[in-house]
């Protein structure tokens, strides 16, 4: 696999040390399941996308629809939201800015890649339809516990939740910064209860204003402790915050995450109304 190109490139900040990287492999034509897996776990981020020609009646512009998996250095995800931005930044830096169409596990996903004031490359994903649920009792005790936060911790005005806009992410706030800024977990049994739920990461939230949050996200069940920035967490959570009343129909929201463990990233999330589809959207650049 010594052909096989892995580009290397960071979501939602312009800093390569800041944000979420990922990989991107744009032609992964010929690579089985086996070999995108050990590609992800030798590259050891999160995630890292890779691209294939698009299902037969996808749709989209020809030459800008393609297939894309994402795999972690454990697992494979049927969506992933900063590997999907870094997707569209190198795409727009090699066929120009416009509307992508791509084909994931979880839906059909369209990315808009857009150039910023000063010359960089933004890109705006929409997501699947969203749905929310709620959390049993026990599995909540059970986080809490693998979390070592009591329940004082949270944050009543943020009742907890599975939410889903193309991942399963259990919500849960944070009643104080500091809260949130001390994460020190259980890797082993968060784990399993992830598993048992299906979760992805777990979304942590605190609220700074009326429309602007920091987040983190475990992810043990990807192999790593947390996640810098997590773009289907941010879908997810804006699925949340509007069904429960915490933000207008039509809002913006701006998510702050990565600070806690030195890459922080800004991601923003957009709600429409009559859309039940949420919008995230950052800035991407190349490592290296």
């Amino acid at each position: 696999m010594t052909d096989v190109e892995v580009l290397r490139y960071t979501a939602f900040s312009r800093d390569p040390e800041g944000g979420n990287p990922a990989g991107v492999v744009l032609d992964a034509a010929g690579l089985d399941e086996a070999a995108m897996l050990e590609i992800a776990a030798g590259l050891g981020y999160s995630e890292t996308a890779f691209l294939t020609a698009p299902p037969e009646g996808l749709g989209g512009e020809p030459g800008r629809a393609f297939s894309v998996r994402y795999f972690s250095p454990k697992a494979e995800v049927p969506f992933c939201g900063h590997a999907t931005v870094v997707t569209a930044v190198a795409l727009g830096e090699r066929i120009g800015p416009g509307e992508l169409l791509l084909a994931t596990r979880a839906g059909t996903v369209p990315v808009a890649v857009t150039v910023s004031s000063d010359g960089g490359l933004r890109a705006t994903l929409t997501s699947v339809e969203p749905r929310v649920e709620d959390v049993g009792a026990e599995e909540l005790a059970e986080a809490l516990a693998a979390l070592g936060w009591p329940a004082a911790d949270l944050d009543p005005a943020f009742p907890p939740r599975i939410a889903y806009a193309g991942a399963r992410h259990l919500v849960l706030g944070a009643a104080t910064r500091a809260r949130l800024a001390d994460l020190d977990y259980d890797f082993a049994r968060l784990e399993a209860l992830m598993r048992r739920l299906d979760l992805t990461t777990v979304q942590l939230v605190h609220r700074t204003g009326p429309a602007e949050f920091h987040v983190r996200d475990p992810f043990p069940v990807g192999g790593v402790v947390e996640d810098p920035a997590t773009g289907a967490a941010a879908a997810a959570f804006g699925a949340y915050a509007r069904e429960l009343g915490l933000v207008p129909e039509d809002a913006v929201l701006t998510l702050y995450q990565g600070e806690d463990m030195g890459r922080p990233g800004v991601l923003t999330v957009e709600l429409r109304a009559g859309d039940p589809r949420v919008r995230v959207g950052g800035e991407g650049v190349r490592i290296g």
